[in-house]
């Protein structure tokens, strides 16, 4: 089991990518060497009337820099604090928290979902997964907002020379359309080989892509968001339910889980 450390971190750089999203990157981070996609970071806001930790998706890591890039929509009181901090702030981070993605065999190919706000773990992933020999040609990348402002980072997906395939809502950037129309597409083209999914989005998004997974018998892994009061699994405030009976913590058996497992009645 993955050592987790509580212990407090600096505000060190914020790059803002307008429309209420912004990344945040604190550092040091002692475990960022230990930190992998999927994994999240616990942050508590000290000085703030905020009682619970907010739970962020790991970004990016620096590990010469011992510092994480967490990414966020200013929505909530949480975002609107951290959306507030300068640099060299403090805040307090527990983490490395959570089971992260499961790299595909090298010679599996990968479609890669993300909707809106679940950017952060699927970037990471493919970011990872090319570093470590998988063939950007073999990565199918969705991405879908309600409108052009909700595609965020297109020129660093670009860069990653992946099939990119961006859907928004009202076609304000590439097709009007739902993830689940080129995900289905992507599927039954017949063109990939022994495809996994990822996927990280709404729940509805989530769900849908799920049925698709179980549809074509394509296997994957849902990345889920939850409310942490704890994050140790304690509270028991993330859970939600398994098709084969009981519950997963979001905060210890997720927020990855494989498809077929969750049930969405």
């Amino acid at each position: 089991m993955k050592r987790v450390v509580c212990q407090d971190s600096y505000l060190i750089s914020r790059r803002d990518l307008k429309n209420g999203y912004l990344t945040l990157t604190f550092g040091p981070f002692s475990r960022s060497s230990s930190i992998k996609p999927g994994h999240f970071v616990h942050i508590d806001l000290p000085g703030s009337n905020l009682y619970f930790r907010r739970a962020f998706s790991v970004y990016s890591v620096n590990v010469k820099e011992k510092s994480i890039e967490i990414f966020l929509k200013v929505i909530g009181r949480g975002s609107r604090y951290l959306a507030q901090l300068k640099k060299g702030d403090r805040v307090n981070m527990l983490g490395p928290v959570g089971t992260p993605f499961k790299l595909p065999r090298k010679n599996q190919s990968a479609l890669m979902v993300a909707g809106g706000v679940g950017l952060p773990p699927i970037l990471f992933m493919t970011r990872w997964m090319i570093k470590r020999g998988r063939k950007p040609e073999n990565i199918v990348f969705v991405y879908g907002g309600r409108s052009a402002e909700d595609i965020i980072e297109r020129s660093i997906i670009k860069r990653l020379g992946v099939r990119f395939l961006p859907v928004t809502e009202d076609g304000s950037y590439g097709e009007k359309e739902l993830v689940t129309a080129p995900l289905a597409r992507s599927l039954s083209s017949g063109l990939l080989k022994d495809p996994v999914i990822y996927a990280c989005g709404p729940e509805s998004m989530l769900r849908a892509v799920d049925h698709l997974a179980t549809e074509f018998e394509t296997p994957g892994q849902l990345a889920f968001e939850a409310p942490m009061p704890c994050g140790f699994g304690i509270c028991l405030g993330c859970v939600i339910p398994l098709r084969s009976g009981g519950f997963a913590r979001v905060c210890r058996e997720g927020p990855i889980l494989p498809v077929g497992r969750v049930s969405w009645a």
